[in-house]
């Protein structure tokens, strides 16, 4: 008797919790996105940083130790800035122009002690 007791009533719980959720609206689903944007800069932005210390400290190993030679630049890709953070709204108004700049001078510049 308890054992069917106890099964009716996990069976009545399990109905419960397969109830079909309601779509979520308009609004959710734009700020699901702008979200998903958000982690995805902030990827981009932990790529860049990652590079750029890959690169200071090879750069100081070469320089303290003489071993080895640094790998020439057409084997390593350049970090690349992702820049700040734009909302699609600011991406899609903004001038392809800009955007197309090379990082180049950006690169140039010597790493700061921080």
């Amino acid at each position: 008797m308890k054992k069917t007791l106890l099964l009716i009533s996990a069976l009545a719980l399990s109905g419960a919790a397969l109830a079909k959720l309601p779509a979520p609206s308009e609004e959710a689903k734009a700020k699901a996105a702008e979200a998903a944007a958000k982690t995805a800069h902030g990827n981009k932005v932990a790529d860049y940083q990652l590079c750029k210390s890959r690169e200071k400290v090879a750069a100081h190993y070469y320089k303290t130790t003489g071993k080895g030679k640094p790998a020439s630049k057409e084997a390593t890709p350049a970090c690349a800035d992702p820049g700040p953070y734009k909302p699609a709204e600011q991406q899609a108004a903004a001038p392809a122009t800009p955007a197309a700049k090379p990082a180049a001078p950006a690169a140039a510049k010597p790493a700061g002690k921080g």
